[in-house]
């Protein structure tokens, strides 16, 4: 598309969220993440807020445990009407497919973003639609710090990975609506399954690209990250 003031002008495409919020955290204590308070709101709301905000997003489909989906927080339900409730799954994946096929047929790409990431920012959001094309998916990421190795049988060091190659997958994970409905059908077809949207479109041949997320797009995960992820809201708040 072109400017008639010269340059090029990119596509603004509609946005769709999956959001997977209905896992139980057994890390801490078997409780739902999304639900607990940051610095007085629930994780929940920090993660939807971005993405509320954002003039590309059409509709969020939130894929909650069942004892939410049947008696969702008031706050909730009243918050925004793009805002769609679905009864999510046993596993994580089942929850994100669950929240993909709830969402408006009209959205061009698919951000899945996980419940419990409430440190995701605008700027995050917009880097990864950027990279997003009609053939390729792009993942907020953070590149690795520490030398990693791999295991083999426990304990034994097989191989040490190159750290330059090696990046931290986190979300959002963004792809063509068309790209992440397939890799979930095939996914579904071969009987696989995945922590990590973007491993399923890559078994399924799809092209996916790093973006570079933040070292503060933390997942909350156990307790210390609550008190992390406060510490950091605090200091951004001043």
């Amino acid at each position: 598309m072109n400017n008639p003031n010269g340059g090029e002008v990119r596509e603004l495409y509609t946005v769709g969220v999956a959001m997977p919020a209905a896992g139980v955290g057994t890390r801490m204590g078997t409780v739902r993440k999304p639900f607990l308070e940051l610095c007085g709101e629930p994780i929940l709301l920090h993660s939807l807020r971005p993405f509320l905000e954002h003039p590309q997003v059409r509709a969020i489909a939130i894929a909650l445990g069942d004892e939410e989906f049947l008696d969702p927080p008031q706050w909730l339900v009243e918050m925004d009407s793009r805002v769609l409730l679905v009864r999510g799954g046993a596993s994580r994946g089942e929850s994100v497919w669950a929240a993909i096929q709830a969402l408006p047929s009209g959205v061009e790409l698919v951000a899945v973003h996980d419940a419990a990431r409430p440190l995701v920012t605008r700027g995050i959001i917009d880097r990864c639609i950027q990279k997003v094309s009609g053939r390729r998916g792009a993942v907020a990421g953070w590149p690795a710090v520490d030398t990693l190795k791999l295991l083999s049988g426990g304990e034994r060091i097989a191989a040490t990975l190159p750290r330059d190659q090696v990046w931290h997958a986190q979300t959002p994970q963004i792809f063509p609506r068309e790209m992440i409905i397939e890799a979930y059908r095939e996914a579904g077809r071969a009987g696989t399954s995945d922590t990590d949207d973007s491993a399923l479109v890559e078994r399924a041949g799809g092209e996916v690209v790093m973006v570079r997320g933040s070292p503060f797009n933390l997942k909350v995960t156990r307790p210390e990250d609550l008190a992390l992820a406060e510490l950091f809201l605090r200091e951004e708040a001043g």
